[in-house]
Protein backbone atom coordinates (compact mmCIF):
# COMPACT_ATOMS: atom_id res chain seq x y z
CA UNK A 1 0.00 0.00 0.00
CA UNK A 2 1.43 3.29 -1.18
CA UNK A 3 1.79 5.87 1.51
CA UNK A 4 0.98 9.93 1.68
CA UNK A 5 1.24 12.79 4.46
CA UNK A 6 -1.98 14.13 6.02
CA UNK A 7 -2.55 15.43 9.69
CA UNK A 8 -5.42 16.58 11.46
CA UNK A 9 -4.46 19.70 13.96
CA UNK A 10 -6.96 19.15 16.93
CA UNK A 11 -7.32 20.95 20.00
CA UNK A 12 -8.29 20.37 23.28
CA UNK A 13 -10.94 23.32 22.87
CA UNK A 14 -12.27 26.65 21.39
CA UNK A 15 -9.19 29.07 21.73
CA UNK A 16 -6.65 26.69 21.95
CA UNK A 17 -4.98 27.39 19.11
CA UNK A 18 -5.93 25.36 16.21
CA UNK A 19 -6.09 27.87 13.81
CA UNK A 20 -2.70 29.62 14.94
CA UNK A 21 -0.77 26.44 14.41
CA UNK A 22 -3.14 25.52 11.26
CA UNK A 23 -2.18 28.26 9.32
CA UNK A 24 1.27 28.85 10.55
CA UNK A 25 2.19 24.89 9.70
CA UNK A 26 0.55 25.09 6.00
CA UNK A 27 2.40 28.45 5.38
CA UNK A 28 5.90 26.58 6.99
CA UNK A 29 5.37 24.03 4.25
CA UNK A 30 4.49 25.66 2.02
CA UNK A 31 8.27 27.72 2.12
CA UNK A 32 9.95 24.83 1.93
CA UNK A 33 8.49 23.94 -1.57
CA UNK A 34 5.67 21.54 -0.30
CA UNK A 35 2.43 21.86 -2.03
CA UNK A 36 -0.37 22.06 0.88
CA UNK A 37 -3.93 21.25 1.19
CA UNK A 38 -5.93 22.60 3.82
CA UNK A 39 -9.31 20.93 4.87
CA UNK A 40 -11.78 22.20 7.65
CA UNK A 41 -13.53 19.96 9.91
CA UNK A 42 -17.48 21.19 9.92
CA UNK A 43 -19.13 24.14 8.02
CA UNK A 44 -16.74 26.80 8.50
CA UNK A 45 -16.32 29.23 6.13
CA UNK A 46 -13.92 31.56 7.61
CA UNK A 47 -10.91 28.95 7.98
CA UNK A 48 -11.11 27.73 4.60
CA UNK A 49 -10.74 31.25 3.36
CA UNK A 50 -6.96 31.55 5.35
CA UNK A 51 -6.26 28.22 3.92
CA UNK A 52 -6.58 29.35 0.57
CA UNK A 53 -5.05 32.62 0.66
CA UNK A 54 -1.98 30.91 2.26
CA UNK A 55 -1.88 27.48 0.56
CA UNK A 56 -3.17 28.77 -2.94
CA UNK A 57 -5.23 26.03 -3.37
CA UNK A 58 -9.30 25.78 -2.54
CA UNK A 59 -9.61 24.59 1.06
CA UNK A 60 -12.39 22.20 1.53
CA UNK A 61 -15.26 21.15 4.23
CA UNK A 62 -15.01 17.52 6.11
CA UNK A 63 -18.43 17.52 7.23
CA UNK A 64 -19.86 13.85 8.71
CA UNK A 65 -23.08 15.61 10.05
CA UNK A 66 -24.05 17.40 6.46
CA UNK A 67 -22.48 14.60 4.56
CA UNK A 68 -22.15 11.12 4.66
CA UNK A 69 -19.10 8.87 5.20
CA UNK A 70 -18.42 7.60 1.78
CA UNK A 71 -18.64 11.66 0.50
CA UNK A 72 -16.31 12.85 3.03
CA UNK A 73 -13.84 10.55 2.05
CA UNK A 74 -14.72 11.16 -1.88
CA UNK A 75 -13.68 15.12 -0.65
CA UNK A 76 -10.66 14.46 0.76
CA UNK A 77 -8.98 12.18 -1.99
CA UNK A 78 -10.16 14.37 -4.68
CA UNK A 79 -9.01 17.35 -2.73
CA UNK A 80 -5.77 15.61 -1.68
CA UNK A 81 -4.36 15.38 -5.47
CA UNK A 82 -1.50 17.10 -6.24
CA UNK A 83 -0.71 17.67 -2.77
CA UNK A 84 2.20 16.55 -1.10
CA UNK A 85 0.56 16.90 2.17
CA UNK A 86 -3.41 17.51 3.40
CA UNK A 87 -3.36 19.42 6.73
CA UNK A 88 -6.85 19.00 8.64
CA UNK A 89 -8.11 22.07 11.02
CA UNK A 90 -10.40 20.62 13.44
CA UNK A 91 -13.72 22.16 15.25
CA UNK A 92 -13.58 23.22 18.68
CA UNK A 93 -12.41 20.52 21.20
CA UNK A 94 -11.41 16.90 19.42
CA UNK A 95 -13.81 15.44 20.51
CA UNK A 96 -17.04 18.06 20.27
CA UNK A 97 -19.48 17.82 17.51
CA UNK A 98 -23.54 16.76 17.32
CA UNK A 99 -24.13 15.33 20.19
CA UNK A 100 -22.48 14.53 24.23
CA UNK A 101 -22.46 11.14 23.93
CA UNK A 102 -20.70 10.17 20.68
CA UNK A 103 -18.09 11.42 18.69
CA UNK A 104 -20.52 11.84 15.50
CA UNK A 105 -19.54 15.00 13.52
CA UNK A 106 -16.37 15.80 15.39
CA UNK A 107 -13.01 16.25 14.67
CA UNK A 108 -12.20 13.08 16.36
CA UNK A 109 -14.67 11.16 13.78
CA UNK A 110 -13.00 13.47 10.64
CA UNK A 111 -9.45 11.58 11.91
CA UNK A 112 -11.28 8.14 12.17
CA UNK A 113 -12.82 8.19 8.51
CA UNK A 114 -9.51 9.63 6.44
CA UNK A 115 -7.55 7.24 8.52
CA UNK A 116 -5.13 10.49 9.66
CA UNK A 117 -2.67 11.29 12.44
CA UNK A 118 -3.92 13.79 14.86
CA UNK A 119 -1.64 16.47 16.02
CA UNK A 120 -2.89 17.82 19.19
CA UNK A 121 -2.84 21.25 20.76
CA UNK A 122 -3.02 21.75 24.20
CA UNK A 123 -3.28 25.28 25.77
CA UNK A 124 -0.73 24.77 28.57
CA UNK A 125 -1.25 27.72 30.21
CA UNK A 126 -1.17 27.59 34.26
CA UNK A 127 0.19 24.28 34.36
CA UNK A 128 2.90 22.12 34.07
CA UNK A 129 2.49 17.92 34.88
CA UNK A 130 -1.29 18.55 34.49
CA UNK A 131 -1.11 18.86 31.19
CA UNK A 132 0.03 15.37 30.70
CA UNK A 133 -3.38 13.80 32.01
CA UNK A 134 -5.13 16.33 29.64
CA UNK A 135 -3.30 14.49 27.10
CA UNK A 136 -3.90 10.97 28.46
CA UNK A 137 -7.15 11.59 28.61
CA UNK A 138 -8.04 12.69 25.17
CA UNK A 139 -5.95 9.56 24.21
CA UNK A 140 -8.05 7.23 26.05
CA UNK A 141 -11.77 8.48 25.34
CA UNK A 142 -11.43 7.05 21.77
CA UNK A 143 -8.00 5.14 20.77
CA UNK A 144 -9.24 4.75 17.17
CA UNK A 145 -8.57 8.70 17.13
CA UNK A 146 -4.80 8.26 16.90
CA UNK A 147 -2.97 11.04 18.24
CA UNK A 148 0.66 11.17 17.63
CA UNK A 149 1.83 14.36 18.84
CA UNK A 150 1.43 17.61 20.46
CA UNK A 151 1.88 21.15 20.39
CA UNK A 152 2.73 22.95 23.31
CA UNK A 153 0.63 26.47 23.02
CA UNK A 154 0.86 29.21 25.31
CA UNK A 155 3.92 28.35 27.20
CA UNK A 156 5.13 31.20 29.52
CA UNK A 157 9.09 30.14 28.33
CA UNK A 158 11.26 27.59 27.02
CA UNK A 159 12.18 25.94 30.47
CA UNK A 160 7.99 25.93 31.18
CA UNK A 161 7.96 23.73 27.77
CA UNK A 162 10.90 21.80 28.75
CA UNK A 163 8.12 20.86 31.98
CA UNK A 164 5.56 20.08 29.97
CA UNK A 165 7.17 17.77 27.52
CA UNK A 166 9.00 15.58 29.45
CA UNK A 167 5.40 14.60 31.64
CA UNK A 168 3.75 14.12 28.15
CA UNK A 169 6.46 12.21 26.43
CA UNK A 170 6.93 9.80 29.68
CA UNK A 171 2.93 9.57 30.47
CA UNK A 172 1.62 9.80 26.69
CA UNK A 173 4.56 8.03 24.73
CA UNK A 174 4.23 10.45 22.18
CA UNK A 175 6.32 13.74 21.28
CA UNK A 176 5.53 17.09 21.98
CA UNK A 177 6.81 18.45 18.57
CA UNK A 178 6.71 21.85 19.59
CA UNK A 179 5.54 24.70 21.58
CA UNK A 180 4.80 28.59 20.64
CA UNK A 181 5.12 31.38 23.89
CA UNK A 182 2.55 33.45 24.93
CA UNK A 183 3.80 36.55 24.44
CA UNK A 184 4.06 35.70 20.61
CA UNK A 185 0.29 34.79 20.52
CA UNK A 186 -0.87 36.47 17.26
CA UNK A 187 -4.61 38.00 17.40
CA UNK A 188 -6.30 35.69 14.07
CA UNK A 189 -8.91 37.73 13.30
CA UNK A 190 -11.56 34.27 13.15
CA UNK A 191 -14.52 36.67 12.38
CA UNK A 192 -12.81 39.88 10.81
CA UNK A 193 -15.90 40.61 8.41
CA UNK A 194 -13.40 42.47 5.82
CA UNK A 195 -11.39 39.21 5.18
CA UNK A 196 -11.91 38.39 2.27
CA UNK A 197 -10.66 42.23 0.88
CA UNK A 198 -7.97 42.11 3.04
CA UNK A 199 -7.13 38.56 1.90
CA UNK A 200 -7.23 40.30 -1.69
CA UNK A 201 -4.72 43.41 -0.84
CA UNK A 202 -2.17 40.84 0.49
CA UNK A 203 -3.06 43.01 3.94
CA UNK A 204 -2.65 39.58 6.14
CA UNK A 205 0.41 38.05 4.39
CA UNK A 206 2.87 39.83 6.96
CA UNK A 207 0.44 38.05 9.58
CA UNK A 208 1.01 34.56 7.48
CA UNK A 209 4.46 34.93 7.07
CA UNK A 210 5.23 35.71 11.34
CA UNK A 211 3.06 32.69 11.77
CA UNK A 212 5.45 30.80 9.63
CA UNK A 213 8.62 31.95 11.63
CA UNK A 214 7.17 31.30 14.64
CA UNK A 215 6.40 27.44 13.82
CA UNK A 216 9.78 27.27 12.13
CA UNK A 217 11.54 28.26 15.17
CA UNK A 218 10.13 26.18 18.10
CA UNK A 219 8.62 23.50 16.18
CA UNK A 220 9.90 20.60 14.61
CA UNK A 221 8.70 20.32 10.94
CA UNK A 222 10.67 17.54 10.06
CA UNK A 223 9.40 14.77 12.53
CA UNK A 224 6.03 16.24 11.77
CA UNK A 225 6.84 15.73 7.96
CA UNK A 226 7.58 11.87 9.42
CA UNK A 227 4.57 11.79 11.88
CA UNK A 228 1.94 13.01 8.78
CA UNK A 229 2.82 9.56 7.28
CA UNK A 230 -0.09 7.57 6.59
CA UNK A 231 -1.86 4.79 4.39
CA UNK A 232 -2.69 6.15 0.89
CA UNK A 233 -7.08 6.80 1.84
CA UNK A 234 -9.36 5.30 -1.22
CA UNK A 235 -12.67 6.14 -1.71
CA UNK A 236 -14.69 5.32 -4.77
CA UNK A 237 -16.51 8.06 -6.83
CA UNK A 238 -19.75 8.44 -6.00
CA UNK A 239 -20.78 12.61 -5.70
CA UNK A 240 -18.49 13.04 -8.71
CA UNK A 241 -19.22 9.28 -10.40
CA UNK A 242 -17.43 9.86 -14.06
CA UNK A 243 -21.09 9.09 -15.71
CA UNK A 244 -22.08 12.81 -14.50
CA UNK A 245 -19.41 14.69 -15.60
CA UNK A 246 -21.34 14.92 -19.35
CA UNK A 247 -24.01 16.94 -18.44
CA UNK A 248 -27.59 15.33 -16.63
CA UNK A 249 -30.96 14.15 -18.97
CA UNK A 250 -33.59 16.31 -18.97
CA UNK A 251 -36.84 14.74 -18.07
CA UNK A 252 -38.22 16.94 -20.57
CA UNK A 253 -36.86 16.68 -23.58
CA UNK A 254 -34.73 13.82 -23.09
CA UNK A 255 -31.11 15.81 -24.24
CA UNK A 256 -28.07 16.55 -22.80
CA UNK A 257 -28.44 19.85 -21.17
CA UNK A 258 -26.04 22.67 -21.10
CA UNK A 259 -27.16 25.98 -19.24
CA UNK A 260 -25.09 28.73 -17.44
CA UNK A 261 -25.74 29.77 -14.22
CA UNK A 262 -24.64 33.49 -12.91
CA UNK A 263 -23.02 33.30 -9.90
CA UNK A 264 -22.61 36.50 -7.83
CA UNK A 265 -18.95 36.26 -6.55
CA UNK A 266 -17.34 39.50 -4.48
CA UNK A 267 -16.21 40.39 -1.08
CA UNK A 268 -20.11 40.59 -0.16
CA UNK A 269 -20.70 37.32 -1.42
CA UNK A 270 -18.62 34.38 -1.51
CA UNK A 271 -19.56 31.43 1.02
CA UNK A 272 -19.84 28.61 -1.39
CA UNK A 273 -18.84 25.15 -0.57
CA UNK A 274 -16.63 24.32 -3.44
CA UNK A 275 -18.28 21.02 -4.39
CA UNK A 276 -21.89 22.99 -5.03
CA UNK A 277 -20.00 24.89 -7.75
CA UNK A 278 -18.23 21.68 -9.02
CA UNK A 279 -21.64 19.48 -8.59
CA UNK A 280 -23.24 22.23 -10.88
CA UNK A 281 -20.87 21.86 -13.14
CA UNK A 282 -20.11 17.76 -13.31
CA UNK A 283 -24.17 18.18 -13.83
CA UNK A 284 -23.46 20.15 -16.97
CA UNK A 285 -23.64 23.26 -16.10
CA UNK A 286 -21.17 26.48 -17.04
CA UNK A 287 -20.75 28.65 -14.39
CA UNK A 288 -20.49 32.34 -15.00
CA UNK A 289 -19.22 34.34 -11.97
CA UNK A 290 -20.04 38.33 -12.12
CA UNK A 291 -19.62 41.01 -8.99
CA UNK A 292 -22.56 42.90 -7.64
CA UNK A 293 -20.41 45.06 -5.48
CA UNK A 294 -17.96 45.98 -8.67
CA UNK A 295 -21.17 47.22 -10.46
CA UNK A 296 -21.69 44.04 -12.94
CA UNK A 297 -25.48 43.58 -13.37
CA UNK A 298 -26.36 39.92 -13.57
CA UNK A 299 -25.40 38.97 -17.01
CA UNK A 300 -27.70 38.94 -19.95
CA UNK A 301 -27.84 35.25 -21.40
CA UNK A 302 -27.80 33.09 -18.17
CA UNK A 303 -30.40 30.30 -17.43
CA UNK A 304 -30.10 30.47 -13.41
CA UNK A 305 -28.91 32.80 -10.69
CA UNK A 306 -26.64 31.51 -7.08
CA UNK A 307 -26.56 34.21 -4.95
CA UNK A 308 -24.17 32.74 -1.76
CA UNK A 309 -23.37 34.18 1.90
CA UNK A 310 -21.00 36.91 2.70
CA UNK A 311 -21.10 39.86 4.32
CA UNK A 312 -23.61 42.33 2.42
CA UNK A 313 -24.02 44.19 5.63
CA UNK A 314 -20.83 45.66 5.29
CA UNK A 315 -21.01 47.07 2.18
CA UNK A 316 -24.65 48.19 2.53
CA UNK A 317 -23.77 51.57 1.50
CA UNK A 318 -22.70 50.63 -2.17
CA UNK A 319 -24.88 48.03 -2.86
CA UNK A 320 -27.86 50.34 -1.85
CA UNK A 321 -26.38 53.29 -4.22
CA UNK A 322 -26.36 50.93 -7.78
CA UNK A 323 -29.74 51.24 -8.71
CA UNK A 324 -28.72 49.67 -12.08
CA UNK A 325 -27.72 46.54 -10.12
CA UNK A 326 -30.89 46.14 -7.65
CA UNK A 327 -32.75 46.45 -11.04
CA UNK A 328 -30.90 43.42 -12.95
CA UNK A 329 -31.62 41.00 -10.44
CA UNK A 330 -35.50 41.90 -10.02
CA UNK A 331 -36.05 41.81 -13.05
CA UNK A 332 -34.38 38.63 -13.76
CA UNK A 333 -35.59 37.51 -11.32
CA UNK A 334 -39.21 38.29 -11.92
CA UNK A 335 -38.62 36.77 -15.84
CA UNK A 336 -38.33 33.50 -13.90
CA UNK A 337 -34.63 32.89 -13.79
CA UNK A 338 -34.25 29.63 -11.64
CA UNK A 339 -32.34 31.36 -8.55
CA UNK A 340 -31.53 30.11 -4.80
CA UNK A 341 -30.07 33.05 -2.89
CA UNK A 342 -28.81 31.64 0.59
CA UNK A 343 -28.01 34.41 3.40
CA UNK A 344 -26.17 37.08 2.44
CA UNK A 345 -27.71 36.46 -0.73
CA UNK A 346 -31.17 36.37 0.96
CA UNK A 347 -30.59 39.49 2.92
CA UNK A 348 -30.03 41.05 -0.83
CA UNK A 349 -32.98 40.48 -1.87
CA UNK A 350 -35.09 42.15 1.06
CA UNK A 351 -36.60 45.40 1.09
CA UNK A 352 -33.42 46.53 3.48
CA UNK A 353 -30.68 45.99 5.72
CA UNK A 354 -30.13 47.72 8.91
CA UNK A 355 -26.81 48.18 10.53
CA UNK A 356 -25.85 47.79 13.92
CA UNK A 357 -25.22 51.72 13.95
CA UNK A 358 -28.95 51.94 13.07
CA UNK A 359 -28.53 53.18 9.31
CA UNK A 360 -31.20 51.33 6.87
CA UNK A 361 -30.07 50.97 3.52
CA UNK A 362 -32.65 49.92 0.64
CA UNK A 363 -31.74 46.63 -1.12
CA UNK A 364 -33.47 44.76 -4.32
CA UNK A 365 -36.96 44.46 -2.52
CA UNK A 366 -38.16 41.36 -4.13
CA UNK A 367 -38.51 39.60 -0.58
CA UNK A 368 -40.99 41.67 1.80
CA UNK A 369 -39.54 42.51 5.30
CA UNK A 370 -36.11 43.96 6.31
CA UNK A 371 -32.69 42.68 7.72
CA UNK A 372 -31.42 43.77 11.10
CA UNK A 373 -28.08 43.48 11.94
CA UNK A 374 -27.30 42.63 16.10
CA UNK A 375 -23.77 42.40 17.58
CA UNK A 376 -24.18 38.95 19.13
CA UNK A 377 -25.12 35.75 17.08
CA UNK A 378 -28.79 35.31 15.97
CA UNK A 379 -28.59 31.76 14.53
CA UNK A 380 -25.86 28.68 14.75
CA UNK A 381 -25.79 25.07 13.93
CA UNK A 382 -26.71 22.35 11.42
CA UNK A 383 -30.12 21.93 9.81
CA UNK A 384 -31.73 19.27 8.33
CA UNK A 385 -33.69 20.74 5.69
CA UNK A 386 -37.03 19.84 4.12
CA UNK A 387 -38.75 21.58 0.91
CA UNK A 388 -42.25 23.48 1.19
CA UNK A 389 -44.42 23.88 -1.76
CA UNK A 390 -43.84 25.64 -4.25
CA UNK A 391 -39.86 24.79 -3.81
CA UNK A 392 -38.81 23.93 -7.27
CA UNK A 393 -35.37 22.54 -5.80
CA UNK A 394 -36.32 20.44 -2.57
CA UNK A 395 -39.97 18.77 -2.33
CA UNK A 396 -41.75 18.22 0.81
CA UNK A 397 -40.66 14.65 0.88
CA UNK A 398 -36.86 15.26 0.10
CA UNK A 399 -34.16 16.19 2.49
CA UNK A 400 -30.91 18.11 2.41
CA UNK A 401 -28.80 19.43 5.17
CA UNK A 402 -26.97 22.60 5.67
CA UNK A 403 -25.97 24.91 8.42
CA UNK A 404 -27.36 28.62 10.14
CA UNK A 405 -24.75 30.94 10.68
CA UNK A 406 -25.82 35.03 10.64
CA UNK A 407 -25.64 37.73 13.41
CA UNK A 408 -29.11 39.62 11.97
CA UNK A 409 -32.48 39.16 12.06
CA UNK A 410 -35.15 38.94 9.89
CA UNK A 411 -38.84 40.78 10.00
CA UNK A 412 -41.95 41.31 8.30
CA UNK A 413 -45.49 42.03 8.47
CA UNK A 414 -46.49 39.44 5.49
CA UNK A 415 -47.58 36.27 5.70
CA UNK A 416 -44.67 34.14 3.65
CA UNK A 417 -44.54 31.22 1.53
CA UNK A 418 -41.56 29.67 3.39
CA UNK A 419 -39.17 27.90 1.45
CA UNK A 420 -37.81 25.49 3.77
CA UNK A 421 -38.76 23.33 7.09
CA UNK A 422 -35.50 23.27 9.07
CA UNK A 423 -34.73 21.13 11.86
CA UNK A 424 -31.95 21.75 14.29
CA UNK A 425 -31.14 21.34 17.95
CA UNK A 426 -34.13 23.97 19.06
CA UNK A 427 -36.69 22.44 17.22
CA UNK A 428 -38.30 22.70 14.00
CA UNK A 429 -39.36 26.62 12.48
CA UNK A 430 -40.40 27.14 8.80
CA UNK A 431 -37.14 29.38 7.18
CA UNK A 432 -37.06 31.56 4.49
CA UNK A 433 -39.06 32.81 0.88
CA UNK A 434 -40.48 31.18 -1.76
CA UNK A 435 -41.84 32.88 -5.20
CA UNK A 436 -42.41 31.54 -8.70
CA UNK A 437 -38.57 30.66 -9.86
CA UNK A 438 -37.02 32.13 -6.24
CA UNK A 439 -35.97 29.75 -3.47
CA UNK A 440 -34.23 32.01 -1.14
CA UNK A 441 -33.17 31.54 3.18
CA UNK A 442 -30.90 32.16 5.72
CA UNK A 443 -29.80 28.11 5.48
CA UNK A 444 -26.54 27.26 3.52
CA UNK A 445 -27.26 24.06 1.83
CA UNK A 446 -24.39 21.57 1.32
CA UNK A 447 -25.45 19.85 -2.09
CA UNK A 448 -23.61 17.06 -1.81
CA UNK A 449 -26.33 16.02 1.17
CA UNK A 450 -28.52 15.47 -1.82
CA UNK A 451 -27.43 15.96 -5.10
CA UNK A 452 -30.78 15.45 -6.76
CA UNK A 453 -31.74 19.08 -5.67
CA UNK A 454 -28.28 19.97 -8.36
CA UNK A 455 -30.21 17.96 -11.23
CA UNK A 456 -33.56 19.88 -10.34
CA UNK A 457 -31.89 23.30 -10.81
CA UNK A 458 -30.62 22.30 -14.15
CA UNK A 459 -33.75 21.01 -15.76
CA UNK A 460 -35.61 24.16 -14.58
CA UNK A 461 -33.43 26.15 -15.95
CA UNK A 462 -33.52 23.78 -19.28
CA UNK A 463 -37.58 23.80 -19.08
CA UNK A 464 -37.62 27.78 -18.28
CA UNK A 465 -35.37 28.62 -21.58
CA UNK A 466 -37.40 26.56 -23.80
CA UNK A 467 -40.13 28.72 -22.52
CA UNK A 468 -38.71 31.77 -23.60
Amino acid sequence: MSESRRIVIAGTGSGAGKTTVTIGLMAALKRKGHVVQGFKCGPDYIDPTYHTAVTGRASRNLDSFMLSHDTVKEIFVRGSRGADISIIEGVMGMYDGKEATSDKGSTAEISILTGSPVLLVVNCQSMARSAAAIVKGFQLLNPAARIVGVIANKVGSEGHHKIVKAAIEQECGIPVVGYLKRENELEIPERHLGLVPSVERGELTPLFDKLADLIGETVDLELIWELAKAEELQAEPKLFAPERVTGTQNRVTGTQSRVTLAIAKDPAFHFYYPENLELLEAYGAKLRYFSPLAGETVPAEVDGLYIGGGFPEEFASELSQNQAVKESFRAAIQSGLPTLAECGGFMFLTEAIVTTEGDCYPMVGLIPGKVTMQKKLAALGYREVRGKEGNFLLGPEEQAKGHEFHYSTYSTDAELPHAYETKGLRGTKSEGYVQGNLVAGYTHLHFGSNPELVKRWIERCVEVGARA
